[in-house]
């Protein structure tokens, strides 16, 4: 894992001084541990254990695990809540908050029954805390601000510890300010894993994690639009947005699990070309086998998280994406004019030159503008695009690939590149002739006929209500 370490110098009897979250002594607040930072948009390798419970890594995509330190037993993590400069795609960056160098955060993974520990330092100009959604803990570490706790404030640092009392798939974010730090990426992944071989949770040989987060940043801007309620303009996975997410490369064979969790403003039905899914838990935790059945697409709501598993027994460049059209898609204007049919190709490159985020729909449809070249404002990512091995893939926002190969190696994450399909399997071109199309026997007739004989006239007569002569 590619880091940056960085020094926490902590004060005697100043500013800088730990505060409890809720009952923790200053005696484990001595010495924090030093924060780890990441800056890098790529997905980083899993994290292997060194210390504590042993067990099988996820993988973050487009982002990575926060390192920790075991002291006395106990597991600790440092976050850091702080400004950060987010790659979204390549050459698009934006201004954010989030933790440790990255928005979301990195991921935080524990063992069913671990003693948790994590320092949150304050850099952002405002109070903030942490909610451990999802999480069974002693209500004044939950982290609602004003409720559990006062907030922490800028500068300060203050600390949450409990129990990590049930394997399962949670996040963490913000309850304070929420509309701003959450509109600006506040947010994590959080993972526990069981102690234990469980019933309800089966082994896998890989296992992805992304938050489905979403932004209004207009074209040529750098920071969110934090009272945007529900026209975004760029939905993400993990902060990032395609061609920006990474695919998901597994081997032949492996079964496979994905977590999300949905902390954007709307409901995302994710689906997964190629395979049948169960979806095998919730925040709730494990969801009762008796309870799964097989589907291609599963809908995750606000604020809830979704893990499902399939093998992964076909190969090939799979996509793998929000079912909402318009959520796959970048920097979409919503008051675009459609000007299908008319040609304006050259009059909208005349006014791009004045107006440089001036855009409207082609006069062939949206696939038409990849073909178009239309200069971008400064540090904007195109509408649709991404480049395949047959051309433009015309998708953006959240999508992304599942990538399936028997060469694939054991714990071997690196992109194995695009699909060579086998002769015979591909869809091609037809030269031959094509016959004239038949008409359906029955076409044109109603399927509920009228009671009304054909060729009857039907007079209708209106009356009008006695005693309101003049209305």
């Amino acid at each position: 894992m590619t880091t940056n370490r960085r020094n926490f110098l902590v004060s005697g009897a100043g500013a800088g001084m730990a505060v409890a979250a809720a009952g923790v002594s200053r005696v484990a607040m001595a010495a924090l541990p030093e924060p780890v930072l990441q800056t890098n948009p790529a997905t980083m390798p899993p994290l292997v254990p060194s210390t504590g419970r042993a067990y099988n890594p996820v993988v973050t995509l487009n982002g990575w695990t926060l390192p920790w330190r075991m002291h006395n037993g106990v597991k600790e993590f440092h976050l850091v809540a702080e400004p950060v400069v987010r790659e979204m795609a390549p050459g698009f960056k934006a201004h954010l908050w989030g933790y440790n160098g990255q928005s979301p955060g990195p991921t935080i993974e524990v063992v069913e029954g671990d003693r948790v520990r994590v320092f949150v330092t304050n850099k952002l100009p405002e109070h903030t805390s942490v909610h451990w959604h999802g999480q069974r803990l002693p209500n004044g570490m939950d982290g609602v601000t004003g409720l559990t706790q006062p907030g922490i404030s800028p500068g300060k640092t203050f600390v949450y510890e409990f129990v990590a009392r049930r394997p399962g798939t949670f996040m963490y974010h913000p309850h304070a300010d929420e509309m701003v730090q959450m509109a600006m990426g506040m947010m994590g992944f959080w993972i526990t894993h069981p102690k234990a071989k469980h019933p309800l949770i089966d082994e896998v040989d890989r296992d992805f994690v992304f938050l489905l987060n979403a932004y209004d940043v207009e074209p040529g801007a750098y920071t969110p639009k934090i009272m945007t309620m529900l026209e975004f303009n760029l939905w993400s996975w993990n902060s990032r947005i395609f061609p920006g997410i990474d695919s998901l490369n597994v081997r032949k064979g492996d079964k496979v699990r994905i977590r999300a969790g949905n902390l954007t403003m709307t409901n995302h039905p994710l689906h997964l070309h190629g395979h049948e899914f169960v979806v095998t838990g919730t925040d709730g935790g494990p969801t009762p086998k008796a309870a799964r059945w097989p589907e291609v697409t599963t809908d995750v709501a606000v604020g809830q998280m979704r893990q499902f598993e399939f093998l992964a027994d076909e190969e090939g460049d799979w996509a793998f994406h929000c079912h909402k059209s318009h959520h796959t898609m970048n920097a979409m204007g919503h008051g675009v004019p459609t000007m299908i049919g008319v040609e304006h190709r050259g009059v909208v490159r005349e006014i791009a030159k004045l107006i440089p985020d001036y855009m409207v729909m082609s006069e062939r449809g949206m696939a038409d503008m990849t073909e178009m070249q239309m200069p971008l404002p400064d540090n904007t990512a195109a509408m649709m695009g991404g480049e395949g091995p047959f051309g433009s893939v015309e998708m953006g926002g959240m999508f992304s690939v599942l990538k399936v190969r028997a060469s694939q190696k054991a714990g071997d994450y690196t992109d194995p590149g695009w699909y060579a399909h086998p002769k015979g399997s591909q869809a091609f071109e037809w030269t031959g002739a094509i016959a004239e199309p038949a008409r359906f026997a029955s076409e044109g007739r109603n399927s509920m006929p009228s009671h009304a004989v054909p060729g009857t006239e039907i007079e209708v007569q209106v009356r009008k209500p006695k005693g309101h002569a003049g209305h």
